[in-house]
């Protein structure tokens, strides 16, 4: 525990107060023994600037408030007033061990000590110290640990990066797998698409081959039929002539013969008699065209 050092607050301002100032100077030190220290710091702090030692115990009024960085601008305003020296010190040592200021506390109980040695100046001096090393400790452990922490954070960074690719790379290989039975999906799809409609074109294809083959089945029955029946026209026609050059046709057609039509039958008639059933000569199947000229001779050869 830091021990404080504080003179009587009154003894040094009672004598150079007047009656306001003394009234102030008593209400300013029944604030502080009741504690009240910023009561106490505002009192004193309305006395005139003037009074000795003021400042000082504005100082001590403001530490004991805990307002040190106040306290400390008191203490160094005091410098001068009178006060001694080496208690100022010392309360200004407290006020930065207060703050945790190590090395500023040490150093002014340091500047105490070689103006006048005291054991509690000492005392806070070696605790100061103590107080030093114990932070210098509790920081080193802390930078350790914050080495430590980022040591792991770091790896834990690489572990994850690492797990994030390896979980990416996987994730990449069951993508591709995907995409290859996707893409083999395609392929089979499309080839039974192609094959179905090969089928359908070939199905067509034979389809209008076979419609062709029946349409020229038919063309050649009807062209087949026109020639059997061309040819037995023909034929018949042949027949009929032969018929008649032979004059072993059919019956004779009941028409009215003229009379050229008899005079040349009957010549036929004759000449076939002469000859005794004989070819008649090819010459005699000549057919006359155009008019006949009358002539009421016949000769025929």
């Amino acid at each position: 525990m830091i021990r404080i050092m504080c003179i009587s607050i009154v003894s040094s301002l009672l004598v150079y107060a007047g009656l306001t100032d003394f009234k102030t100077i008593e209400a300013a030190q029944k604030a502080y023994k009741t504690g009240e220290y910023t009561k106490s710091a505002a009192l004193f702090n309305s006395l005139d600037k003037s009074l000795p030692q003021k400042s000082y115990d504005l100082g001590n009024a403001y530490y004991k408030s805990g307002n040190y960085d106040e306290a400390l601008k008191a203490y160094e305003a005091a410098k001068g007033e009178g006060v001694d020296e080496a208690q100022r010190l010392h309360n200004v040592g407290n006020a930065y061990f207060k703050k945790k200021a190590w090395d500023k506390a040490i150093a002014a109980y340091e500047k105490a000590l070689k103006i006048r040695e005291d054991k509690d100046t000492r005392y806070n001096l070696e605790l100061a110290k103590k107080m030093k090393q114990k932070q210098q400790r509790q920081n080193k452990k802390r930078n350790k640990q914050k080495k430590q922490n980022q040591q792991q954070n770091q790896q834990n960074k690489q572990q994850q990066n690492k797990r994030n690719k390896q979980n990416r790379n996987k994730q990449q290989k069951k993508n591709d797998k995907q995409d290859n039975r996707n893409k083999q999906k395609n392929e089979q799809q499309n080839n039974e698409r192609k094959q179905n409609d090969q089928n359908q074109n070939k199905r067509q294809n034979n389809k209008s081959q076979q419609q062709s083959d029946k349409q020229k089945e038919k063309q050649k029955k009807k062209q087949k039929k026109q020639g059997d029946k061309s040819k037995s026209g023909s034929q018949n026609d042949t027949a009929s002539q032969k018929k008649q050059a032979n004059g072993t046709s059919g019956k004779p057609e009941k028409r009215k013969m003229s009379k050229e039509e008899k005079l040349k039958q009957a010549e036929l008639n004759r000449l076939l008699k002469k000859m005794g059933g004989k070819k008649v000569p090819a010459m005699l199947y000549r057919m006359q065209t155009g008019k006949p000229k009358e002539n009421k001779e016949i000769n025929p050869w």
